[in-house]
């Protein structure tokens, strides 16, 4: 059974066509990439997935439930890390629960634990202003997982870190996801991040943006990265980008 199941979903505004006929079936516990170029259509429609914005037509479901224009129990989490400056690590991952009006000593007792199993303890104290890039992203991230949610959404989450950084980040992202099973979806324009990280990446281009390829990656390779494997994954989407970037020239 598909976990996350897309049909036929399209968006427009101002009688502008953004994204059209959007099919896709996503597997619980998968990685999954939406790739394009940017202004392509990727926020639309993650956006239209969170229950931000709503479809013009077609169905999303969820463990074959129809979904479809309804709030779902979803984690976002944008470019910026969004930590509350005035908070320390505890506090800002903890941020949710306190919304829910749940006891601190509860959210506490939850949250620890999963700092401490994802190598955050020697930070609980620390404030954001602090911390590196990447232990900020490393926060936000726990942050978003602590939601408990159906669905974790990433909207190009390892954008504003240096090339140094985002490596040691990426074993420790695959890490968390692989060890929970969590599901999840993430935007990126970065070609080797998408086939490092996914498990199925999809592909955006066209006017109004469709899926134009769509890859299963063997990544239980060794050495990946500097695998034949991942060379010729490369170059099938950048002939592919650049096919319909001439298109639309």
């Amino acid at each position: 059974m598909d976990y996350i199941r897309l049909e036929n979903i399209s968006k427009s505004y101002n009688n502008i066509k953004i994204i059209e006929n959007i099919n896709l079936s996503i597997q619980k516990g998968q990685i999954v990439c939406f790739l394009g170029k940017s202004g392509v259509g990727k926020t639309t429609l993650f956006n239209i997935l969170a229950g931000f914005e709503q479809a013009d037509k077609g169905k999303i479901f969820l463990k074959n439930e129809d979904i479809t224009n309804k709030k779902k129990n979803i984690s976002y989490m944008t470019q910026k890390h969004l930590l509350l400056p005035y908070l320390n690590v505890l506090d800002n991952v903890c941020l949710y629960y306190k919304i829910k009006g749940i006891d601190k000593k509860i959210a506490y007792e939850k949250a620890i634990p999963i700092l401490e199993k994802f190598g955050l303890q020697k930070h609980i104290k620390k404030y954001p202003s602090e911390l590196s890039g990447g232990m900020k992203q490393r926060v936000s991230f726990i942050r978003a997982y602590l939601k408990e949610s159906d669905l974790m959404l990433f909207d190009e989450p390892f954008s504003a870190l240096d090339s140094i950084t985002k490596e040691g980040i990426y074993e420790w992202f695959k890490n968390v996801i692989k060890c929970e099973e969590k599901t999840t979806i993430f935007i990126t324009h970065d070609i080797n991040e998408a086939i490092y990280l996914s498990d199925n990446i999809y592909v955006l281009a066209k006017k109004p943006a469709n899926i134009v390829l769509s890859l299963k990656i063997n990544n239980n390779i060794e050495n990946f990265r500097t695998s034949n494997e991942f060379m010729l994954y490369y170059k099938e989407i950048k002939q592919c980008l650049q096919k319909y970037l001439e298109e639309n020239n």
